[in-house]
């Protein structure tokens, strides 16, 4: 049990997406951006594939991907979301110099923009090449679950923007145990059905994902890394001192940096605060 923004104590959130559900339609691209109100300025024109806009941005959170490949002999191509996973050990979390990167109560990773300093160390860190930085503000943006744009929607028991804007159910929210029970009853039916790799992605990579993969086949084939690697605390200080050597958080006060890590470690209880 985790305490949300009111200090209450509640089950954390997650997202279960099912593969076999989706349809490609981008309505959770659409509800993303209406809702975190990222803007339209990267959306592409038609370009003879599925896949559009070309990549995730700082204007684009979610990006439906196509992946084509075979079974027992036949073309059998999906749609896989591409989106933050929000992982329990997060490393954008435990790089970021300043104590911006936190594990919200619901369990979903947030970028604080008022204490993001465009040091880009989240960039590099995350296995996913999930977050992007910003230059017009200056800051690194990703999906926060919908805990960003003044009202924490999964605090307030609904949906994130994405959930309910899918028509086919491909995207769910709920608490994480119940939706790890969703997914390996999923799986297995998967398994029983044809498809021997089906695979729960999130169950217990990097902790435990608060976004979770019902898969039919191996991560890697739908570009997810098979075993994503969180990381290290002698990365962090590398990237730290690399930093200050570049003069990137040389005019930051460090003892104001050090109480924001201390604010965040009593709101979570735990040491670090990530």
């Amino acid at each position: 049990m985790k305490r949300n923004f009111r200090g209450l104590e509640m089950p954390e959130k997650a997202l279960l997406y099912d593969l076999s559900r989706c349809i490609g339609c981008r309505a959770c691209q659409v509800g993303c951006k209406q809702w975190n109100e990222c803007g339209h300025e990267d959306l592409s024109k038609w370009d003879g594939t599925y896949e559009n806009p070309p990549a995730l941005s700082a204007k684009t959170w979610i990006r439906m991907n196509f992946v084509q490949r075979e079974h027992n002999g036949k073309p059998d191509g999906h749609f896989m979301r591409r989106a933050c996973l929000h992982c329990e050990e997060a490393s954008c979390a435990i790089v970021c110099p300043v104590g911006a990167i936190f594990k919200t109560g619901e369990g979903f990773v947030h970028v604080d923009q008022s204490w993001c300093i465009g040091c880009s160390t989240c960039v590099m860190a995350c296995p996913f090449n999930i977050p992007h930085l910003d230059y017009a503000k200056g800051t690194a943006v990703k999906c926060a679950g919908c805990t960003m744009v003044g009202l924490n929607r999964p605090a307030e028991g609904m949906e994130t923007a994405c959930a309910e804007s899918c028509p086919t159910g491909a995207v769910i929210m709920g608490d994480r145990d119940d939706l790890v029970a969703q997914g390996q009853e999923k799986v297995g039916h998967l398994k029983a059905n044809g498809y021997p790799n089906a695979y729960l992605y999130g169950e217990n990579e990097l902790g435990g994902l608060h976004v979770l993969y019902a898969l039919d086949d191996s991560p890697s084939v739908y570009g997810l890394p098979d075993d994503p690697q969180v990381a290290t605390k002698s990365v962090v200080g590398k990237w730290l001192s690399g930093l200050v050597t570049a003069g990137v958080i040389t005019a930051l006060p460090f003892w104001l940096v050090f109480k924001r890590k201390q604010e965040l470690a009593s709101k979570s209880g735990k040491k670090g605060g990530a």
